[in-house]
């Protein structure tokens, strides 16, 4: 039987006809032997180390790299575009600053805006304030053909122009000034304008000074802190603080040239206030300005020195004083009790064309 099954083409040992290695299959895990036939014991054919005969295999792609990750849009063009100007803004800002620090000048503050010039952070900081806006004030000393005065003025050019009021150099032969870091001047009058008690000098031979920044007097409010700085009795550079009492108080000062500060040299002025004469009689030629009222102490030698808001700014030139003695004749009998009067920086402002054109209007 097992030689018919050979002839008629079927498996032996699940060997497909014809093959030359009975058995092969079987052994390596292919055709079985089918229909429940069971060979016979036979010898072992020897196994084909070749087959089945290896296809001819192609070789597998290399693989792939991973594809990158997609970009989002923001980081494209659109986002380059905003990073550049992001860069473009702050450089224009940093070019905007530099040209304003080359340039060496102050920006005018205007009406509803607020510029400080002292540190960030120390806004209303007396010790601050005069840090910065002390060494525009000086001290004025006027001599006069009978006498002498002292008073204050305010560096308002870093050539050397110098506001003060004109009773302080009101009659002067000859002017010195005398700068925080006590350096002195010779200084000449320029323009004076009784009708608002100012004076403008100017210091021969002088450079670099330290301006103040004028500041805007038509935002101060009544509360504000203040700081005087002045050369009260001759003591240069001395500082007071206090508030914003009143404003646009009527104070009246005598106009006449004449009449300066030679009432014993105690650096006084004649002045009105309430209907009532202050630190002598203002004469029959006088003149009425609205004023700054203060409680900073102002004392003989403050008139012409500067009232100084919370942000270092000049809002005031001082000008009058209230004085426990009526008929003040010597500064032993004068002192401040609170009641101080000073020129809106505006009014001064409006005033420096024609001071510097030689007189006031």
């Amino acid at each position: 039987m097992t030689e018919s099954l050979r002839r008629s083409g079927e498996y032996e040992y699940g060997t497909p006809q014809g093959d030359a290695h009975p058995g092969t299959y079987a052994q390596q895990g292919g055709y079985a032997p089918q229909h429940g036939y069971s060979a016979p014991s036979a010898p072992a054919a020897p196994v084909n180390p070749e087959w089945p005969p290896p296809p001819p295999y192609e070789p597998l792609p290399a693989a792939a790299p991973a594809p990158a990750p997609k970009q989002k849009r923001t980081r494209g063009p659109v986002g380059l575009l905003a990073a550049v100007a992001i860069v473009a803004a702050a450089v224009g800002g940093g070019t905007a600053y530099g040209f304003q620090e080359l340039a060496g000048k102050d920006a005018t503050a205007s009406a509803g805006t607020t510029t400080s010039v002292v540190p960030t952070g120390k806004k209303g900081d007396v010790a601050a304030i005069a840090s910065a806006a002390g060494p525009s004030v000086v001290e004025v000393n006027a001599t006069l053909g009978n006498g002498s005065s002292t008073g204050s003025g305010v560096i308002i050019t870093s050539g050397g122009e110098i506001v003060t009021n004109n009773h302080v150099v009101s009659g002067a032969t000859s002017i010195k000034v005398r700068t925080s870091d006590g350096k002195s001047y010779a200084a000449e009058v320029v323009g004076t304008d009784s009708s608002k008690d100012l004076a403008l000098i100017k210091v021969k031979g002088a450079s670099g000074l330290k301006a103040a920044h004028l500041g805007d007097s038509g935002s101060v409010q009544v509360g504000d802190s203040v700081v005087a700085i002045g050369s009260p009795e001759g003591l240069t550079g001395t500082v007071t603080s206090g508030i914003v009492s009143a404003l646009d108080r009527d104070v009246t000062v005598s106009t006449d040239e004449n009449q300066g500060q030679d009432q014993g040299g105690d650096g006084q002025w004649p002045f009105q206030f309430g209907g009532r004469d202050f630190n002598g009689d203002t004469g029959s030629s006088t003149t009425t300005y609205k004023a700054i009222q203060t409680d900073a102490s102002l004392n003989p030698g403050n008139s012409g020195g500067a009232l100084i808001d919370a942000n270092g700014n000049v809002v005031g030139i001082n000008s009058a004083m209230y004085s426990s003695s009526s008929q003040a004749s010597s500064s032993s009998d004068a002192g401040s009790i609170g009641l101080g009067f000073a020129i809106p920086i505006d009014t001064v402002k409006s005033d420096l064309a024609k001071l510097r054109a030689g007189s006031g209007s």
